[in-house]
């Protein structure tokens, strides 16, 4: 464990506060909240203190009230308090030194080449406590900063966890079904936006008469609108598949049925000529025999 030390003033590239989504405003909390500690379990404080710098840029930057710093925190606790290691009640004594509503804490494991948050917050007046695991958060920037941002909202506010679709098609009347339930039919209304779902992934059904239905497993991601582009082809329009099809060249003249066709049909003209006004003739081939 390590103290509750200054955040360093640099902050390193990723631990950037991310740009507002497309498609609107965020809700912002409506909490006062205060960020205790995160504790390092088995890894480097530095990176523990990296990810505890996001956190706090991100519930700051998403909060109603700005957050205390911690500079604020150290000025308004005792020595004794500076020592709290995350249980209940002293998180509760800060946080009512603080004037806040929740006291937020954690821990900062590894996970293979990942990281996973164990996140605690604390309501100061009753001193219940909440506590919520992130999934394993990869190294990339945008990556991280959406799985902090899902940790903050799925402890604080679970009911703000969503996340919107645009469906983009240019057919007029198409049906739109999503995990099952109709929609509505293209253009789907407010530019084609389905807001506020759940996240993860949905299973999208597109059919219009004449077309082949257009089905996809779809990706909905924290407080952002992610489009999917539906084209729907023409039941009989013939779609290539990517393989190479070789087809034989066997030339007419070649083909059974067409032989045997032509020789019937040889044999029906010499008749006829044979018999013509009533006589008789042959034709001697070359090299045949004689009448």
């Amino acid at each position: 464990m390590f103290a509750a030390s200054v955040i360093a003033a640099r902050v390193p590239a990723f631990a950037q506060p991310a740009p507002a989504p497309a498609g609107g405003p965020e809700e912002a909390l409506d909490k006062r909240i205060a960020v205790w500690k995160f504790d390092a379990l088995g890894i480097d404080a530095e990176i523990v203190q990296r990810l505890e710098t996001l956190f706090r840029l991100e519930l700051d930057r998403l909060d109603r009230v700005p957050l205390p710093s911690r500079r604020d925190i150290e000025s308004k606790i005792t020595a004794a308090e500076q020592n709290c290691t995350g249980e209940e009640k002293c998180l509760s004594v800060i946080g009512k030194r603080l004037n806040v509503d929740y006291v937020v804490t954690g821990t900062v494991g590894s996970l293979g080449d990942n990281y996973v948050l164990n996140i605690k917050a604390v309501e100061v007046a009753t001193g219940k406590s909440q506590k919520i695991q992130s999934p394993p958060l990869k190294g990339s920037p945008d990556e991280l900063i959406e799985g902090v941002r899902v940790a903050a909202y799925s402890l604080l506010a679970p009911d703000q966890l969503h996340g919107s679709l645009q469906i983009q098609s240019d057919l007029v009347g198409a049906n739109v079904t999503l995990d099952g339930r109709s929609v509505g039919r293209t253009p789907l209304p407010n530019q084609g936006v389905l807001a506020k779902l759940a996240l993860g992934k949905h299973k999208l059904h597109v059919e219009a008469k004449d077309y082949a239905p257009f089905d996809d497993d779809v990706d909905v991601h924290f407080q952002k609108v992610s489009p999917v582009v539906v084209r729907l082809v023409g039941s009989t329009q013939i779609v290539a598949t990517g393989r190479t099809v070789t087809q034989e060249r066997n030339p007419i003249y070649e083909r059974p049925w067409f032989v045997i066709t032509a020789g019937v049909v040889f044999v029906a003209i010499a008749y006829g000529i044979g018999h013509s006004n009533g006589k008789v003739e042959c034709t001697k081939f070359p090299g045949g025999t004689g009448c």
